[in-house]
């Protein structure tokens, strides 16, 4: 079940989009004026608006920390805001002085990027605030922008139907025609899943244009075998323009709003969970929270809108083959091979297939097997297997008992009870987060990346949600 729990109508004009960090929601508009709302009671926050554009505000998009803001306007500026107190750290103006109509952060926080009506792009250093790199689209303006999980490449969407894609040295690698009529908005899956036979890790795209389209796209990347980019699927329930899209922070849902005022929610990226329609205009944004069963959509109504989904309908919007996929004893050897690419493994893909590892046997390794029967010689890495195994059965006992993944630390596989932000964009159990940067180097435990900042802050939602999953489950 999905529920309408507020409804926000503090903007003039129409609202262009909305984002959310772990603990606030962003809204900006046509009335040049961007918003900060808490997500503990959707209080607006005490220097909220923040006013700095001189025309309307496209887009705006938080920091994987959620401690900067970005937005960006007709005016031909991208302006950073720190979200603590609502004062403005930078202002980045387009080389060509054209519209900003789009702008997102990278997964590690070191860049931004602004897309312009003239077609061109820029990739920022989110540090300095200076132009990295520049590049352009052939035709349209650029509308949609979105980063892979991984952070390696990007997508742009134009508004002549083309999917560009770049790599982190602002270099086309590759584009092609995907919505006849225009492309208005793209989302990255942050899951990712397993589509060869090279053990790679491949993430879906989704796309939605003014053909009344949403697709679903297979992308791969790897500096060794290159860029690939494949159509999967063309979702129906739509019969107007869609103009935005997003996935959930699980990849198990897919929403998507249009022209004729209503909202789709996609199981899976196949069946319809859901179609909401208290918006009395055309649906211009969507987003799901992260880690938290909030969705917010906005519209040209002027209002923001923020469902709440319950557990049964988030267990509904797992297929009964993604939920055995959770459970590691029924991997098969290419869902082994995917996981060992994503603990930073791949070098072990090849001895594994070759021995013909599936989940069942993955769990069922030791030392003296990993030793004895892969030959793998490496002390280090046989230890490092052995790790990651015995995380993996962890987060099986933990799936047993019902506990949903989100309010598991993914360190200490262990339901959280004082749950902080990294600045890394995931949370963690305090404690362990804290055990982890004072051993290790200061390096992200999900993305491997280095951490921009050591600075935790708790996530208080999060906190809320679990609290309320124990009082229904311990009664």
């Amino acid at each position: 079940m999905v529920k309408l729990i507020h409804t926000l109508a503090d903007h003039g004009d129409d609202v262009n989009c909305c984002a959310f960090s772990f603990s606030l929601l962003a809204t900006c508009s046509l009335d040049k004026t961007i918003r900060l709302y808490s997500l503990h009671d959707f209080t607006e926050l005490p220097h909220s608006p923040l006013k700095f554009h001189t025309y309307a505000v496209h887009c705006c998009c938080f920091s994987p920390s959620g401690h900067i803001l970005a937005s960006c306007s007709t005016d031909g500026t991208t302006a950073l805001w720190n979200t603590e107190n609502g004062q403005m750290l930078a202002v980045m103006e387009q080389p060509s002085g054209s519209p900003v109509r789009v702008c997102q952060f990278s997964p590690d926080s070191r860049c931004l990027t602004s897309g312009a009506a003239d077609g061109t792009v820029v990739l920022w250093n989110a540090q300095s605030y200076k132009l990295y790199r520049c590049g352009s689209v052939k035709d349209g303006s650029l509308v949609a922008c979105a980063f892979s999980p991984n952070g390696s490449f990007f997508v742009t969407g134009s508004s002549c139907g083309d999917l560009t894609v770049w790599d982190d040295k602002m270099r086309c690698l590759h584009s092609e025609k995907a919505h006849d009529l225009g492309i208005t908005c793209c989302d990255f899956s942050s899951q990712p899943v397993s589509d060869g036979e090279q053990g790679l890790q491949f993430f879906r795209l989704a796309s939605c244009g003014q053909d009344c389209q949403v697709k679903i796209w297979i992308v791969s990347f790897t500096h060794i075998l290159g860029f690939e980019l494949k159509y999967k699927s063309t979702l129906s329930g739509h019969c107007a323009p869609v103009l935005a899209c997003a996935f959930s922070h699980d990849g198990q849902m897919l929403v998507s709003g249009e022209c004729k005022a209503a909202v789709v929610v996609f199981q899976n990226t196949e069946n319809i969970l859901h179609t909401l329609t208290q918006h009395t205009r055309y649906v211009t944004t969507c987003a799901f929270a992260p880690n938290t069963l909030l969705l917010a959509t906005g519209s040209m109504d002027k209002t923001v809108n923020i469902w709440q989904f319950d557990l049964e309908t988030l267990c509904q919007a797992r297929s009964t083959e993604d939920q055995l996929k959770q459970f590691t004893e029924d991997w098969s050897e290419e869902d082994v091979s995917t996981w060992l690419c994503a603990q930073d493994l791949k070098d072990l893909v090849g001895i594994f297939k070759m021995n013909n590892i599936d989940g069942k046997e993955l769990l069922n390794l030791t030392k003296e097997s990993l030793a004895d029967d892969l030959k793998i010689e490496s002390l280090g890495l046989r230890s490092k297997v052995l790790r990651k195994i015995e995380e993996l059965r962890t987060k099986v006992k933990s799936l047993s008992s019902g506990i949903p993944d989100e309010f598991v630390c993914p360190i200490t596989r262990e339901l959280m009870k004082d749950p902080v932000i990294a600045s890394d964009g995931y949370s963690y159990e305090k404690e362990a987060i804290e055990n982890w940067i004072s051993k290790k180097k200061r390096t992200s435990p999900m993305t491997n990346l280095v951490l921009p900042s050591a600075v935790l802050t708790p996530n208080r939602t999060l906190k809320m949600a679990i609290n309320r999953w124990l009082e229904t489950h311990q009664k």
